[in-house]
């Protein structure tokens, strides 16, 4: 037990000093590129918004079961999870036939549902190659189905004017002994892994490069084994071959042509640059065939609107079933996806960070000489209020129908009028188009509280740390694989330490105050003090559970004051510890809910 602990704290810090690749590097452009070059190559990339992953190999036979038990999570890892032996493993290559497999069918999938460009599972960790390898005998020629998917697809794709690009797991293999192998060992001390890159890993990577014509893109993952001049020499390899072909952030040691956040994490504010968050459809990368827990048509746009409006991309996983047919639920979604955004698809695509923060009905994307405002909450009186809009306003419409909206602009506020009813209760796009330059109000912009809404949510973000205050994004996990990435006010240890909100209230009236934290049993019954304006509200901590990467981070909403707000205008909103003492807790915002 002591032993396979061992082996968790590893796989731990790989993952999160590795894989999920956060704020700690600061550099994460090749300085071969100059930055020119950078934005000719990455265009494409961050025009596109909208991407597909695609995790399919042998893991997609088990579909989360193994000798009749079941893995819950993702099932692509059944064979680290099970302790799978090689040799069995590798059995399953013998009934590997995916004979419903039709590339032009799933290039079709993408365009219906506006889709720009689509990753695919090359090589996985468990070591199989999804495609005709030299290398390696341990490929799908080397199956009953003894084909080339990639081939085809590649063909496919370029028919169909999609970008192409291949996964490529370069430092775990658990099919090769100093890759991983059965032991789990991923201690770099007690691999070779410079034999297992030579012999194995870079030449599949110029097969790729090689073999299947032009590529948008190379997605690595698990990055280790190589110091930063063996991964710049990889990086050199790779664009003699293909030099325009991006490289992902987790080729490792800070290099890269676009950067990916960790699995289901989408930043808290504005990321400059070409980034993408990467989601799947359900709860597992590979396909399971008990996981129904599929998002909605209205999720993943909500999902893509949010990352667009941060300046990201989103790239949405499906796992492909055994017979190399993609569910009908994943079927479904994105094709309604899709129709949205044949509809709406000038607000997503060539867009750019929309200048304005969150607002209680929705987000902004942008392009020069219109801001889009993507409206998921109708306020009930029906007048929708844009802060930070100082160039001069020309006209509102719905991008939907091109119908006019009647507006009016004070200042830098600008109210508009909505119809009735509202063209998509999903997700309404109004195009504000404008003369000038709007300024970019995003971080400075007051946090707005309005009583047409059903709640404002104030994230810490949006807040001023004081003190010894430290806001920054927490991971935890649900289950095997669900990474959560929640952005917390962490270290409030003292009165000094604190969480300072400007809040512009539209209008007088009842509110109802909750704080939204996590706070471990032991740390639990400490005061805190909620400060509104002039008015002071006591508080004590609730425990909540203990916190550990392996355990989901619980939070509870509790509810600490109820205030009359007499006038409109901004007033201040802080949070503190009362006394020194333990942590107070992970603060991840404040709920404000108007009386009715």
């Amino acid at each position: 037990m002591r032993y396979f602990k061992q082996c968790l704290l590893i796989l731990v810090f790989i993952l999160f000093s590795s894989v999920h690749i956060k704020a700690q590097i600061t550099e994460m452009w090749d300085k071969t590129i100059s930055n020119q070059q950078q934005n000719e190559k990455t265009k494409w990339f961050e025009d596109a918004k909208f991407g597909m992953f695609v995790h399919w190999g042998l893991f997609s036979q088990h579909a989360g079961e193994w000798n009749g038990k079941r893995y819950y999570g993702i099932s692509e890892w059944v064979m680290f999870r099970g302790k799978i032996p090689v040799t069995d493993y590798r059995k399953q290559a013998q009934v590997f036939n995916p004979s419903k497999f039709n590339a032009d069918e799933w290039v079709n999938l993408v365009n219906e549902a506006g889709i720009k460009y689509m990753v695919i599972t090359a090589k996985h960790h468990e070591g199989f190659a999804m495609f005709d390898s030299k290398v390696s005998d341990y490929n799908t020629m080397n199956t009953p189905f003894h084909r080339d998917p990639m081939k085809e697809l590649s063909a496919a794709c370029k028919k169909g004017d999609v970008k192409m690009g291949f996964y490529y797991s370069q430092f775990l293999d658990w099919n090769e002994p100093n890759g991983g192998g059965n032991d789990w060992d991923f201690n770099e001390k007690n691999k070779d892994y410079k034999a297992y890159y030579n012999s194995k890993s870079i030449p599949q990577i110029k097969e790729l490069l090689s073999n299947y014509g032009p590529l948008g893109l190379i997605w690595f993952d698990m990055p280790g084994g190589l110091s930063k001049e063996e991964t710049q020499a990889l990086i050199d390899d790779a664009r003699k071959i293909q030099p325009t072909c991006l490289l992902s952030s987790r080729v490792g040691q800070g290099l890269g042509d676009f950067r990916d956040f960790g699995d289901g994490e989408v930043p808290s504010t504005v990321v400059k640059g070409p980034w993408e968050a990467i989601f799947t459809h359900n709860d597992s990368w590979g396909y399971s065939k008990f996981d129904q827990n599929f998002k909605t048509p209205a999720e993943i746009i909500h999902l893509l609107v949010s990352v667009v409006s941060k300046g990201g991309n989103l790239m949405l996983n499906v796992g492909p079933k055994a017979d190399g047919t993609i569910p009908e639920a994943s079927v479904k979604c994105l094709k309604e996806v899709g129709a949205w955004l044949k509809i709406n698809g000038e607000a997503i695509y060539g867009t750019t960070y929309g200048s304005i923060a969150p607002q209680p009905w929705g987000a902004t994307t942008l392009k020069p000489g219109k801001l889009f405002l993507h409206v998921t909450e109708c306020p009930k009186n029906r007048e929708l209020i844009v802060p930070g809009v100082d160039a001069r306003v020309k006209k509102v419409s719905l991008l939907a129908t091109k119908k006019t909206l009647t507006w009016k602009q004070d200042q830098q506020m600008l109210k508009i009028t909505l119809p009735s009813p509202m063209p998509d209760e999903v997700n309404t796009v109004v195009v504000v188009e404008y003369g000038g330059r709007i300024s970019d109000s995003y971080a400075d912009a007051p946090a707005v509280v309005s009583p047409q809404y059903k709640e404002c949510s104030l994230d810490v973000i949006k807040a001023k740390p004081s003190g010894n205050t430290v806001v920054k994004p927490i991971t935890h996990s649900l289950y095997f694989g669900d990474w959560k990435h929640t952005t917390c006010a962490t270290q409030m240890k003292s009165a000094a330490d604190a969480i300072t909100y400007n809040v512009q209230f539209t209008e007088p009236g009842d509110y109802k105050i909750f704080l939204e934290y996590s706070c471990p049993l032991e740390e639990s019954k400490q005061e805190g003090l909620l400060q509104v304006g002039d008015q002071r509200f006591y508080f004590e901590t609730l425990g909540t559970g203990s916190y550990d990467t392996w355990r989901p981070l619980l939070f509870i909403q509790q509810s600490v004051a109820m205030i009359t707000v007499s006038e409109a205008g901004l007033k201040t909103i802080k949070v503190s510890p009362l006394n020194e003492g333990k942590e107070l807790f992970k603060l991840s915002r404040i709920i404000v809910k108007p009386i009715q």
